[in-house]
């Protein structure tokens, strides 16, 4: 997977799945065309200097959803200008000069209001975590 990242390939395939489903084909090339942007983009700070040892997926998710950038049902509408962009993975080091992620908002009480809920849902350590398996469990017949 991280060769495919590296070298394209996924994009390449996001893309090719894109335009399958009727969007444009060219949309990796000039997202700006058909994206919308964000009217804030604001910088996530951790509380403080450390690793990222923990991250909830699930509030992360929640804050985006808070946001209008997902649905809780069929019929919502999902705002594509408002999320997270580089988020700091696990094991990250942040601190002042490295942020837990970016917001983009739709205003700056919306994109503060997602920042709490980022660092509420980011456990900082002192030490970056052990490296986690690649493979969690063989399974043979």
């Amino acid at each position: 997977p991280i060769c495919a990242l590296a070298s394209g390939a996924a994009a390449e395939r996001f893309a090719r799945m894109v335009a399958a489903l009727g969007g444009p084909a060219d949309l990796l090339e000039h997202p700006d065309t058909y994206l919308p942007l964000p009217e804030v983009s604001l910088l996530v700070h951790p509380p403080r200097a450390g690793f990222v040892v923990a991250e909830d997926a699930r509030s992360i998710g929640v804050a985006i959803v808070g946001m209008g950038g997902g649905r809780v049902r069929a019929d919502q509408p999902i705002d594509h200008a408002v999320g997270f962009t580089h988020v700091a993975p696990v094991g990250a080091a942040v601190g002042p000069d490295r942020p837990l992620c970016l917001v983009h908002a739709r205003t700056l009480g919306q994109a503060e209001a997602a920042a709490a809920e980022v660092r509420d849902a980011i456990t900082i350590g002192d030490e970056p975590p052990p490296p986690a398996p690649v493979v969690l469990e063989r399974i043979a017949r």
